[in-house]
């Protein structure tokens, strides 16, 4: 990971608290991470989290600081990781919708896109977010699939985000793969 330029995402699923630790062991490895919030994974993590565990700001805006951040932000990365992601971040990488930062960032990196899909379990088995699945895998993308467990909502079942380690070796593969 060392001196690697890396993305990562953050959604509003509670399973947000878990890329805390995600981060802190990539910059602890040597990467360089700059974290970009939905303003509902705001709701969930302080981006004052972000910030210290990777000392960088933490990107929210999509009218922020720069001329087109999203341009800049894609191509200053050699990979981009969202975790969690939550059924309504699929759905919009899946469809190429764009209404903030992160999302329109999805459509102008042309890198590895990783997804730890994070979501309840009625809501994982949904037709409608395996399709998004099996397009995003269509288009390229590299999904970890998320754990069976016990889940937020208090009910049992596929939806777990995947533990920090197996997303930390999916990131390190993909950039050993390039």
């Amino acid at each position: 990971m060392n001196d690697r330029e890396l993305l990562v995402g953050v959604t509003g699923g509670i399973a947000a608290f878990k890329t805390a630790r995600i981060v802190s062991q990539l910059v602890q490895q040597g990467a360089r991470v700059t974290v970009v919030m939905t303003r509902a994974a705001t709701e969930l993590v302080g981006p004052k989290t972000f910030e210290a565990l990777s000392g960088r700001p933490v990107r929210t805006e999509t009218f922020g600081p720069g001329a087109h951040p999203h341009i800049e932000l894609a191509e200053a990365a050699e990979l981009l990781c969202v975790a969690p992601a939550t059924a309504n971040i699929l759905a919009k990488a899946a469809w190429g919708l764009a209404d903030d930062l992160l999302s329109t960032l999805l459509l102008s990196f042309d890198g590895p896109l990783l997804f730890a899909p994070a979501m309840n379990a009625r809501m994982w088995e949904k037709p409608a977010v395996q399709r998004n699945v099996a397009r995003l895998r269509e288009d390229g993308a590299v999904l970890i699939d998320p754990e069976e467990g016990y889940l937020s909502c208090g009910t049992r079942g596929p939806g777990r985000m995947a533990s920090p380690e197996r997303i930390i070796a999916a990131i390190a593969e993909q950039l050993d793969a390039r």
